[in-house]
């Protein structure tokens, strides 16, 4: 039902106290008497469009001017098409939307990290959460490997690099990451298990960050990889004891290995040295053999000869060295054969005879010397 109230239908308002709303009362009733001095009479007319039209032009216009910091770089787009490129600085181009202005920022250094989040608890204290499509990898040996990267990344500084960033990447953060977890995929994946997890994060670090970078320059992305950085790099939590207990094993074989070479290099030496010291007796036997072999032709030779002249001489001397020889240092008993015809042997003991001599000379050297 219509109501004649001042107020509206639910009657007439109170005054504000509210010193924020009474200023803006003032603002609005101030903005009100300015118009009107402009166009008395409550009207517009011709000429209060005519200046509205010159401030909205003037405005429009000074809405060109622009600055770029120095870590920007500009570009300055007409009708969606690439004009010019601006250095740091005041510039300007025609408003919009006849020119519109790109500034990237191509000095900062942005990252992205794979395999994990950094997100944040009540406490605001940042919590590192796993993420396991995107960080766990097989190798080139048939193993799983969960592997935690980042990657730093910034606009390429080569000509040309801001306006491939800005024209053929829709969404770089999400290019970069997928090209990264690409490469790391194919890195790890002609890699062995062992080397990543000691020593050869280094070099898989350079070979993602080489890839990558020929990956991204092949699209034109305009975008330069500055870091890869290998954060982590275990088995999966799952089988993580299970692959202690085989690094355990791993570590006992290279120490027994370690031990045999050592025993190796001790030992084999000392045979080496003893094996030697055998040819070398070996070697001097045969010499002396030899020569002892030459010595005894030599004679063999000279008494054949002596032996030529006077057969029966040289028999009977070879016969008599021979028995001299043979006899030598044995107990000997020299028996007559001619006078055994009388019934009596003839019996004579050299050596005791020998003995008996002995005994007597040293009697009388002591008879000698007692009386003396």
């Amino acid at each position: 039902m219509p109501t004649n109230t001042p107020g509206g239908p639910w009657g007439t308002r109170p005054p504000s106290w509210d010193p924020r709303e009474r200023d803006l009362e003032e603002r609005i009733r101030r903005a009100r008497d300015k118009l009107n001095t402009w166009f008395p009479g409550g009207g517009y007319g011709g000429k209060g469009i005519v200046v509205l039209a010159l401030v909205a032009v003037m405005l429009w216009g000074f809405s060109g001017f622009f600055r770029v910091q120095p870590d920007e770089h500009d570009v300055v787009l007409r009708f969606g098409k690439i004009q010019r490129e601006v250095q740091p600085g005041l510039n300007y181009h025609l408003p919009y939307p006849i020119e519109q202005a790109l500034t990237p920022k191509v000095m900062r250094i942005n990252w992205i990290d794979v395999g994990m989040r950094l997100g944040g608890d009540k406490r605001r204290v940042a919590v590192e959460q796993n993420v396991p499509e995107e960080g766990l990898m097989l190798t080139g040996d048939e193993n799983i490997v969960d592997v935690d990267f980042s990657v730093f990344w910034r606009v390429s500084p080569r000509p040309g690099g801001t306006t491939d960033y800005l024209f053929n990447v829709r969404n770089p953060e999400s290019t970069v990451k997928a090209v990264a977890e690409s490469a790391m995929r194919e890195v790890i994946g002609r890699s062995m298990l062992h080397p990543i997890l000691t020593g050869g994060r280094q070099v898989a670090e350079t070979e993602v960050h080489e890839l990558m970078q020929a990956t991204l320059d092949h699209y034109d992305a305009g975008i330069l990889v500055t870091q890869v950085q290998l954060l982590r790099v275990d088995p999966p939590q799952q089988v993580i004891d299970a692959f202690r207990d085989v690094q355990a094993a791993r570590a006992d074989a290279e120490r027994a290995e370690n031990q045999a070479q050592a025993f190796a290099n001790r030992v084999i030496p000392e045979a080496r040295g003893k094996a030697a010291q055998v040819v070398q007796a070996a070697e001097a036997y045969r010499e002396q053999a030899v020569v002892e072999a030459k010595g005894q032709a030599e004679r063999f030779t000279k008494v054949l000869d002596e032996y030529a002249k006077a057969p029966k001489v040289t028999r009977r001397r070879l016969h008599i060295e021979t028995m001299e020889h043979l006899f030598q240092g044995t107990e000997k008993i020299i028996v007559d054969v001619d006078a055994s015809g009388s019934g009596v042997v003839p019996y004579l003991p050299l050596n005791e005879l020998k003995r008996h001599e002995g005994k007597s000379s040293a009697e009388e050297d002591r008879a000698k010397g007692d009386t003396q």
